[in-house]
Order: C-alpha cells, then sequence, then structure tokens
C-alpha cells in the first residue's frame, strides 16, 4: 500500500499535535520527496548515516526525533549540511521531523516509552510545556543507586548517578534529552531523583544542596523509543512498511 505525502504528514500532525508546542525547530515535513510512500524508515537524527541507511533500504520517507534546522543554525547549505540535503535530494526522500511533540506523546512519546521500558508510572507532569513525567518506580522504595544500576542495565549505557542524601525513592521524575535545565523544577514538584539524558556543572551542586538524586543516561540513550513507537503506530495504520535504523551514539 501507498500513502500520500501529504497524508502522512496529517496522520503525524494529527497524533503529535505540534501546534501545541513552543519549539526549537519546524516540526513536521522538513525535506519534500517522493509524492507518495510506501516505505517509511525511522530513526533518532537525521544523520548522514541513516540517510544512507535509508536509501539502501529504498525508503520513500524518513521520521525523526532530531530533523535538520534549528532554531539559530547557521542557513548556509555548505559542508555536512550539503551532503545531507543532497543525499535527501538525490533520491527524493521525504524528511518528517517532530521535537517537543515526539518527546510528549502520552503513550508512543520518548518519555511515555521509557517509562515503559523502565517500569516507571507516570502519574502527572511538571516543567515547561509539561514536558516532564512524574510518577513511581514498580522496584518499590529502592535506592538511587539500585535504580541507575536498574537504568544501566535496560538502556545498555554507564549512567551518571548522585545520590543525592540517600533517602528511598519515592517519587521519579523524568525527562528524557537534553533536559537537564528541568531539574529545579522536578526538585519543586516533589521528586527524590530525576532523570535524563546529560548533566551539566549546576545539577552536581543542585543534587548536593538538596538532597535530591540525579541520573543523567545519555541523550541518544533516553530519546531511541519513540520515534519507532510513533513511525511504526502510523505505518500500521496505513499499510506500510516500516524499518527502525539504530544509530549508536555514544551522547
Amino acid at each position: 500500500m501507498t500513502l500520500s505525502r501529504q497524508d502522512l504528514l496529517g496522520s503525524l500532525d494529527d497524533l503529535l499535535q505540534p501546534q501545541r508546542f513552543k519549539d526549537y525547530g519546524p516540526n513536521g515535513l522538513q525535506v519534500e520527496g517522493k509524492p507518495r510512500i510506501s516505505r517509511l524508515v525511522s530513526g533518532v537524527t537525521a544523520s548522514r548515516a541513516l540517510i544512507e541507511a535509508a536509501i539502501d533500504l529504498r525508503a520513500d520517507a524518513i521520521f525523526v526525533h532530531h530533523g535538520l534546522f534549528w532554531r539559530g543554525y547557521d542557513g548556509r547549505v555548505t559542508g555536512w549540511m550539503k551532503e545531507r540535503l543532497r543525499l535527501l535530494l538525490a533520491h527524493d526522500i521525504n524528511l518528517f521531523a517532530y521535537h517537543l511533540p515526539l518527546d510528549a506523546h502520552p503513550e508512543l512519546g520518548n518519555n511515555a516509552q521509557l517509562g515503559l521500558r523502565l517500569g516507571w508510572e507516570g502519574r502527572g507532569r511538571f516543567g515547561e510545556q509539561e514536558l516532564g513525567w512524574l510518577g513511581a518506580s514498580t522496584m518499590g522504595e529502592a535506592s538511587a543507586e539500585d535504580l541507575a544500576a536498574h537504568v544501566e542495565n535496560v538502556l545498555g549505557r554507564t549512567a551518571t548517578c548522585l545520590p543525592g542524601d540517600g533517602r528511598p525513592i519515592r517519587q521519579l521524575a523524568w525527562c528524557t534529552g537534553g533536559a537537564q535545565g528541568f531539574f529545579e523544577s522536578a526538585i519543586a514538584a516533589g521528586a527524590d531523583l530525576f532523570l535524563t539524558g546529560e548533566i551539566s556543572e549546576p545539577q552536581a551542586h543542585l543534587s548536593r544542596e538538596t538532597g535530591v538524586a540525579f541520573i543523567a543516561a545519555g541523550h541518544h540513550a533516553t530519546e531511541r523509543y519513540g520515534a519507532p513507537a510513533v513511525a511504526a503506530h502510523i505505518a500500521a495504520a496505513h499499510g506500510l512498511d516500516h524499518v527502525f535504523v539504530e544509530i549508536d551514539n555514544p551522547a
């Protein structure tokens, strides 16, 4: 079966509701390709490696979390940007990218899918645009170190853990990717532990001074589940072929 480019865009917009978000770049169709789509490839980032894999798979469209265009980027088409665009245009491949809307979807988004894999039940929202999730673990009142070991086992990635004051972890907060700036909001929301992808210098001090634990488990590692979940859902609804391509990233 095939689906028109416009109908695929409409289905993605209906599901992810990008109009609800103030984002860092354009959501939706970023590069126009073939008018009809039968095979959809999903990945985390529109890197050259992903585009080349999509070409090998004879994809008509790519769906990603991290697209090509961001607020504040240099608009010149040179170097790596020129090469990515050249490949997409030469092979007539559509590129669809959804950033914050993909983080936020209540069932298929990055936060929901990460929580599902970790056994963390979402019970509320916090932070800017309510992107952060609040919940509890099926492990009960485990320590921060126990939860960090669990995260490492599930994600297959070494995590940075600041244990806080050693309190039992009752209230969890998480937001995938580069959401270390949400730590203060998580503390204000009553979290005993906050998990995200990255850590910056201020978070270590905040953890020590507030007693709230902090886990940084990798930007890519925490955000590799939403894109394939959404793409698989859309593909199944419209009878499209779908392939998820994992391009590893140590970040």
